[in-house]
């Protein structure tokens, strides 16, 4: 493979990761690649193993191919070396028992929380504070973004989560997260996760808005 074709089919596995199921030319329009070599990477990415397809019927005519990222392409993303992290937890539990492990996630919380209010409490507008918790969420890996969602909301999406595999065997981790997300944005604001990757969604989002008076 040459590095040309390398660094497109890493633009690739990014677009997919961060956009969800995609068809070919929706790839081609994004990364501004024809149809035919959008498809010509994906069928080589799924030789690989690292994208997946499926055909959908979308009205009348003939099924569209959608192509997602598999497995193996998830774990081209980093993982904040999750092997060593899932033993740490599991020697924690062992000599501390839950009580213990519970202390070291809200520990975690706490200075999460004092982190995070350093870079966005002063924030005047809700979209200017979430907009800077995305760039401190995209530094730590989560590949953060926030968007309009309706008149009085935004959503906050994370398209990737580096300490998954120690949340899926800790799930404190996900319950304090959202906890820091409320604490850091006041408690003017409502926080409700619509989407949940150890749910089996492809990303974490959350709606966010003002709280009604």
């Amino acid at each position: 493979m040459t590095q040309d074709e390398d660094r497109s089919q890493d633009r690739i596995l990014f677009h997919l990761k961060t956009r969800g199921s995609q068809t070919a030319a929706d790839v081609g329009s994004r990364l501004d690649m024809t149809s035919a070599g959008a498809r010509q990477h994906l069928v080589k990415l799924e030789t690989a193993g690292l994208v997946e397809s499926e055909d959908r019927r979308e009205g009348r005519g003939r099924p569209r191919k959608y192509w997602r990222l598999a497995p193996r392409g998830h774990e081209r993303f980093p993982d904040r070396h999750s092997d060593l992290t899932l033993d740490l937890l599991r020697s924690m539990r062992d000599v501390f028992g839950e009580r213990g492990l519970e202390q070291l996630i809200e520990h975690r919380e706490h200075a999460s929380i004092v982190d995070y209010r350093k870079l966005v409490g002063e924030r005047r507008s809700l979209q200017q504070k979430l907009t800077a918790l995305a760039e401190i969420r995209s530094r730590e890996g989560y590949m953060a973004s926030v968007a309009k969602d309706t008149r009085e909301s935004f959503l906050f999406v994370e398209n990737h989560c580096p300490i998954c595999a120690a949340a899926t065997a800790c799930q404190g981790l996900c319950r304090s997260e959202l906890a820091i997300f409320r604490a850091v944005l006041g408690a003017d604001v409502t926080v409700e996760r619509i989407d949940h990757i150890l749910a089996g969604a492809r990303r974490c989002a959350y709606r966010i808005g003002k709280r009604q008076q």
